[in-house]
């Protein structure tokens, strides 16, 4: 039996949250969902299983969904680790995906403001659904996005 839910953010950890932040702004017209986080205490440290663990970031909230619809919760770590950039066949959370009006347009904006593409912009009938327009691209930090059109 299915818990009572909401679906309330995805969290992005960012080596510079404010940067990633601006991204997410500019290319996708999210906005901030004040206030700004600067976390901290024997409570975070319980929670992330860390030792000292400090982090900033802010919520922004994903167009299409009004003010009390999910957000993206970027935050950076004051001791991350790194990690190779994800790649579209990894096991686990693969990718952000946004419904855009005009993609290649949407991928040349991702490109214009540090992203890049994946693979190509592409165009394919899915039975029963519609026609799709969609390519991979990647943010500043190698976030991979999803860009897609139906029509």
């Amino acid at each position: 039996m299915a818990i009572s839910s909401k679906y309330v953010h995805t969290n992005l950890t960012a080596r510079d949250w404010r940067r990633l932040a601006a991204f997410y702004q500019d290319v996708f017209g999210c906005t901030p969902k004040p206030p700004e986080r600067d976390l901290s205490g024997a409570w975070l440290d319980s929670l992330t299983a860390l030792t000292e663990a400090h982090l900033t970031g802010m919520h922004l909230t994903l167009p299409g969904h009004g003010p009390d619809g999910p957000t993206l919760e970027i935050f950076n770590y004051e001791h991350m680790l790194e990690r190779p950039d994800p790649v579209v066949n990894e096991r686990g959370f693969g990718h952000l995906a946004f419904l855009v009006e005009d993609v290649p347009a949407a991928l040349l904006a991702v490109q214009e403001a540090g992203g890049g593409a994946i693979g190509e912009v592409v165009r394919t009938v899915v039975s029963g659904v519609g026609t799709l327009t969609v390519v991979y691209a990647k943010d500043p930090e190698g976030n991979i996005l999803e860009l897609q059109n139906w029509s």
